[in-house]
């Protein structure tokens, strides 16, 4: 649920604050095809025009979704106008602080093993390379600032790193792999120094490296420019 920034993502999560919307929520989840607002309605035991009111709430959110179909199985003249219908949307929400991106590095070590598992690299290569091509692809998706470090700051805050320009130096205040680089801290680390490197690559920052310096508080990872 990573494609839509925090503000967006807090109010999905809540808007299920309000019992009646929850159970509405979880009714329409729990059916196997779409839901009409009469039938939800009967269900809760709910006046029409208030099961109404709530599932079209829902659905600004983007927590539901929409569709238009006659019921009746009837087409042609008279056959009524489609009813509006509601199903769970297919956006996955979560919301965490700080940021945690699980997704993110469990795709880069699945592809890594993917990779080393078809031959001719070991399972740290495949993971670097993984990694790297990661980062290449969130770099190239940057806003174009002029300065090297602005734009590396600004690609890496939208993955959940909490980046500042701090002199010559992209200093990470967040880790959003924070409780596997706790297990597995060799592993992780490494990746994501990888990762950072790739999105520097990607967005066209000549001369900015990321080296591993790990410091209570912040992510083991800074970015630097090249001296």
């Amino acid at each position: 649920m990573h494609d839509v920034d925090l503000s967006q993502r807090a109010a999905g999560v809540g808007a299920l604050a309000d019992a009646t919307r929850r159970d509405l929520y979880e009714y329409v989840a729990s059916q196997a095809g779409p839901v009409g607002r009469e039938e939800a309605a009967r269900a809760l035991g709910l006046p029409r025009h208030t099961a109404s009111f709530h599932l079209d709430r829902l659905v600004e959110v983007g927590l539901l979704a929409t569709e238009y179909r006659r019921l009746t199985g009837r087409t042609g003249p008279g056959a009524g106008r489609p009813s509006k219908l509601y199903r769970r949307a297919d956006q996955e929400w979560t919301v965490s602080l700080p940021d945690r991106r699980y997704d993110l590095v469990g795709g880069i070590l699945a592809r890594g093993v993917e990779t080393a598992r078809a031959g001719g690299s070991t399972i740290d290569e495949a993971v670097e390379g993984a990694a790297t091509e990661a980062g290449v692809a969130v770099g190239r998706r940057a806003r174009r600032r002029r300065d090297a470090l602005v734009r590396l700051a600004d690609a890496l805050a939208d993955h959940g790193f909490e980046p500042r320009v701090d002199g010559e130096t992209v200093v990470l205040a967040n880790c959003p792999f924070d409780a596997l680089a706790r297990e597995h801290t060799a592993l992780v680390c490494g990746l994501n120094q990888h990762f950072v490197q790739g999105v520097a690559d990607g967005a066209g920052c000549a001369g900015v490296t990321a080296h591993l310096e790990p410091e209570p508080g912040l992510c083991c990872v800074k970015a630097r420019r090249d001296r």
